[in-house]
């Protein structure tokens, strides 16, 4: 079938050959589009796709259905894109995963790490997709990879504003992704990196170094390895930081995405042991707008709360006195060169805790729930046990209304102010 950009309704079947790739988007927020594997094999980003099950997709969704060998699709509903797609890098990824396989056989034979990869290029190349490919072939191997997001951006692991890693056990769920069993996550607070560049330093560095000490107790996760998704945030400070991932990650290979220029400049900045690779993204990927990420953010705090359609959850709504909670915000204003206290660095300011007094600016905003118990100086390198949002400041009464994922008591008292915002609409 060829290309078609106009709509499709009703049900459609498609007869996919060797190496094709169905491509398919959903916009409407109305719509929904349901994908049915009627005969072969073909499987969703690395996922194999069980004969006669029917997958829903609503809006947002953009889907490439890969077959080996060929097979027979079947779609139902409307979509706003969809075709057949003859030319495909699934075959170079596939090749990655094979290498990527020999490594970690003779780490396994040495007791040694697996290879540590991260997936680097502009925004809209299809990072995350290539990221979640090379895990879900890792894990049909029997492997059990570790998968760090440092992306706050989207938010694949967890909500937007946060950099976490996840153990990955079993194969992504096709229309549901990763299963988020016990991730571990470190609140940022903000979209972009640039906002607080010096504490996403202290953060990866503090990720990596938990992630070893992980490994060395799980002797088939360090043969397994790790990879690691990255933000599109590639030049100045965002080139730094990815140099400085390379670092503190080990980085055995780096995947660049679809840009020759960043390819080059890491060729000549990292050790001659990292091996650089360059790969085409794939023809099905789509620069997103300004608005559709701040959709697609919104959409992942709102499933954190309320889950999805197959699988619902019901978030609790509570108040609490502000004298039980401590509040703290990253980060204080700046101060003059000429004024810095004897021993204080230009960006120390930029990882300074705040202690927040009861305002109405905090409505809406994310907090995370620290799992820190000790002085002020641990709670930015400890870990979140989850997240709550404001969503009423009483300030005569001295009361907080929190939206929660489980019910009062929360883990801790101690909570930090993202800038990200949530407007519960349930």
């Amino acid at each position: 079938m060829s290309n078609q950009e106009d709509q499709k309704t009703d049900i459609q079947e498609f007869k996919l050959e060797a190496d094709q790739e169905l491509r398919f988007e959903v916009e409407s927020k109305s719509e929904k589009v349901y994908l049915s594997l009627k005969s072969g094999l073909a499987e969703v980003f690395g996922t194999e796709i069980v004969k006669g099950k029917l997958y829903e997709f609503t809006a947002g969704a953009k889907i490439a259905v890969f077959t080996w060998h060929g097979c027979v699709l079947e779609i139902r509903g409307k979509t706003d894109v969809i075709y057949v797609a003859k030319e495909t890098p699934m075959v170079v990824y596939s090749n990655c995963h094979a290498a990527l396989e020999f490594m970690r056989n003779e780490a396994e034979k040495e007791n040694c790490k697996g290879p540590t990869v991260m997936v680097v290029g502009p925004c809209d190349v299809g990072k995350s997709t290539v990221s979640r490919i090379l895990l879900n072939y890792a894990v049909r191997e029997g492997r059990r990879p570790i998968y760090v997001d440092l992306d706050s951006g989207q938010g694949q692991i967890s909500i937007p504003g946060t950099v976490g890693a996840l153990l990955i056990e079993r194969p992504a769920s096709i229309d549901e992704g990763f299963a988020q069993e016990a991730p571990l996550i470190y609140h940022f607070g903000h979209k972009s990196h640039e906002k607080n560049t010096a504490l996403f330093s202290i953060l990866t560095t503090q990720l990596a170094n938990n992630i070893k000490d992980k490994l060395e107790v799980n002797k088939r996760a360090r043969a397994s390895g790790i990879v690691i998704n990255t933000c599109g945030w590639i030049k100045g400070e965002g080139y730094k930081q990815l140099l400085n991932n390379t670092k503190v990650f080990e980085v055995d290979i780096i995947l660049v995405l679809d840009q020759e220029r960043l390819y080059n400049e890491l060729v000549r900045d990292v050790p001659d042991f990292v091996k650089v690779i360059f790969l085409q993204k794939s023809g099905g990927v789509v620069e997103r707008s300004k608005s559709a990420r701040a959709e697609a953010r919104d959409q992942r705090i709102r499933e954190y709360f309320y889950g999805t359609l197959r699988s619902s959850l019901y978030p609790h709504s509570f108040d609490m006195k502000w004298s039980e909670l401590k509040i703290y915000k990253i980060g204080a204003p700046a101060i003059p060169d000429s004024c810095l206290p004897l021993g204080m660095k230009p960006k120390d300011h930029m990882t300074k805790l705040v202690l927040l007094s009861p305002n109405l600016g905090l409505l809406h905003h994310i907090l995370a729930v620290s799992f820190c118990e000790s002085g002020e100086d641990d709670i930015i390198k400890t870990h979140v046990a989850g997240f709550v949002c404001v969503t009423n400041v009483d300030i005569d009464r001295q009361l907080i209304t929190l939206l929660s994922p489980q019910p009062k008591p929360l883990p801790n008292n101690i909570l930090i102010m993202s800038d990200l915002q949530f407007m519960d609409s349930h």
